[in-house]
């Protein structure tokens, strides 16, 4: 009997190591399963992760190559610098400095020479200096780092006007148009744009284009209406044989002439304004004759005299007493 309880014993030994074998078989199968599919989902969120990596690179790359413009990886410390001489050199092209101005942007152009602002500032300082062709370079590069940019297709419209390429200073104001649409800038305005559009088409004589874009530029509530785009719409009416329009233009001229000559701030700026104002009685005189109004021909011719007089014209004078002798 012992020997039976002694094998009893054995056997209830060895059944609980079985099991803890079999257990031990499972456990590490239960660790080995949850590495693998650790594994597994890591390689799945990182194809996931490179993906999204590669699409975003490439709507960068798309982005650059639409726009022409590659940011340049740069430290914030190099950007203020940067910013300060724009700054700098904004503030002295605003009053007059414009050498002054030409070096900080210079400066700041070298710190970041991805800075569009700074190569159009420069353009500018560039140009009221008479240097077109330096200007036209600063324009250019600006486009080129940004398509999109309305005021740098304006300011190279109007160095395109310097030099009488008037053609290519359209096409320019055309783009600065379709780049304020999708994307207005405060330091322009769509009246500025219209009406050097109706000057351009003006000088290549598309009366009715001019005509056009005077009337969109008078139709704009923003910015301040000037003189000259009453005058210059008479000469295209003019042009059309449309006199009574002409004439009306110039009154209107004239009035916003008034307005200016009562805000001047200088003797020579009113003394500016007045001799322009006489140049529009002028032309008004000479419209009215063709449309057979005399009285009225005599009116502008009088108001024309009275400023020569006062401004000291003696040629002026002398025609405009010619002309009225004319009309008695």
């Amino acid at each position: 009997m012992k020997k039976n309880t002694t094998k009893k014993s054995q056997n209830k030994t060895t059944k609980p190591q079985g099991v803890k074998i079999k257990t031990a078989e499972r456990t590490q199968n239960a660790h080995s399963w949850s590495a693998s599919i650790y594994f597994y989902w890591f390689i799945i969120l990182f194809f996931i992760a490179a993906t999204f990596y590669i699409l975003g690179r490439s709507h960068v790359v798309n982005t650059q190559k639409a726009t022409g413009f590659v940011p340049q990886n740069i430290s914030e410390e190099t950007l203020l610098r940067a910013s300060d001489y724009l700054t700098k050199g904004k503030a002295n092209v605003l009053a007059g400095n414009l050498e002054d101005g030409i070096i900080d942007l210079s400066a700041a152009i070298e710190a970041n020479n991805d800075m569009i602002d700074a190569y159009v500032l420069r353009g500018e300082a560039y140009m009221g200096l008479g240097d077109i062709t330096s200007a036209m370079q600063d324009f250019n590069h600006a486009i080129e780092l940004d398509p999109r940019n309305s005021f740098a297709y304006y300011e190279r419209a109007l160095a395109q006007t310097r030099i009488e390429n008037y053609e290519a200073a359209l096409n320019d104001i055309n783009n600065a148009l379709a780049a304020y649409v999708s994307s207005p800038v405060d330091s322009l305005q769509l009246r500025d744009l219209y009406a050097k559009r109706g000057q351009l088409n003006l000088w290549l004589k598309n009366w009715e284009g001019a005509i056009a874009d005077y009337k969109n530029s008078l139709a704009r509530p923003e910015g301040t209406v000037t003189p000259n785009v009453y005058a210059e719409r008479a000469e295209a009416y003019t042009a059309l044989g449309n006199y009574a329009e002409a004439a009306e233009d110039y009154t209107s001229a004239i009035r916003v002439i008034t307005e200016q000559i009562q805000g001047a701030t200088t003797p020579e700026k009113r003394e500016e304004l007045s001799s322009r104002a006489m140049t529009y009685l002028e032309n008004s005189a000479a419209l009215k004759i063709k449309l057979g109004d005399i009285d009225g021909a005599r009116n502008d011719l009088n108001a024309a005299l009275a400023i020569a007089s006062a401004l000291g014209d003696s040629d002026s004078m002398g025609r405009l007493e010619h002309l009225l002798e004319g009309l008695n």
